[in-house]
């Protein structure tokens, strides 16, 4: 190795080191007494309200450059042969005048059955108490709903989802919460039959202090027509703890 090529990994070394000393992991773990995702109940073994699931993963970031990488996971019942959901992210957070802005990358594992394996893009703002995000699907499916792995010759990519929500301090450790999602469905899948449809959540959080608090929402999707029971209204209480 030349001194030129030490000199110049010397240098890289020494411009990184801030930047790994700023670094930052943290890690996080739930239990909720019902999962839903974006309005729809992920165990749909049961019909009763009370599906508890066990959620947790970890965040890295790289110090004050803005990127970030994550994994999160729950316990789910709703793919053959299959009880776990694992996330995989990673995105870049910066400023532009007064927003917050978050780009990134998303993909959802179901390590027993991959008909449910989805990627997506995404891109969030955030103003005060105000937040938007939108997720576009990449993968060639959409939590399985074009069936694409199973050779229906459908296709999930360019399902679309967007995210309005509202999280204000309303008194000391006590935050309020909602939102409202609306998800379109790529062509194929609504030529199917499946209709596009709004999720809402709306209630509140408490923080006990040292890393715990204690949620509680309603939470529930409209074309309960269409898909059943896993849209209805659900009260879900999540006790979260933050290392």
């Amino acid at each position: 190795m030349t001194r030129a090529v030490i000199k110049t990994l010397g240098v890289a070394l020494v411009a990184t080191l801030p930047m790994l000393a700023s670094a930052q992991l943290t890690a996080n773990v739930s239990l909720t007494t019902n999962y839903k995702f974006r309005g729809q109940d992920q165990d749909t073994s049961k019909v009763k309200a009370v599906k508890p699931a066990l959620q947790g993963g970890f965040d890295y970031t790289f110090g004050e450059s803005g990127f970030y990488v994550g994994n999160w996971n729950s316990s789910v019942d709703w793919l053959a042969n299959n009880s776990l959901e694992s996330n995989l992210y990673g995105g870049y957070k910066f400023k532009a005048g007064g927003l917050d802005l978050d780009v990134g990358a998303r993909t959802y594992i179901y390590p027993g059955n991959a008909n449910g394996n989805t990627t997506e893009a995404y891109i969030g703002t955030t103003f005060g108490p105000l937040s938007a995000k939108y997720s576009h699907t990449l993968s060639n499916d959409y939590m399985g709903f074009a069936g694409a792995k199973a050779g229906s010759g459908l296709k999930g990519r360019n399902t679309g989802y967007v995210n309005l929500a509202f999280a204000q301090e309303v008194a000391p450790s006590v935050t309020l919460k909602a939102s409202v999602g609306f998800t379109r469905f790529a062509s194929d899948i609504k030529d199917s039959g499946v209709p596009n449809y709004m999720d809402y959540s709306v209630g509140g959080a408490y923080d006990f202090g040292s890393g715990l608090s204690l949620g509680a929402a309603v939470v529930g999707a409209n074309k309960k027509d269409f898909f059943g029971p896993v849209n209805k209204s659900r009260v879900i209480v999540t006790l979260t703890k933050t290392l």
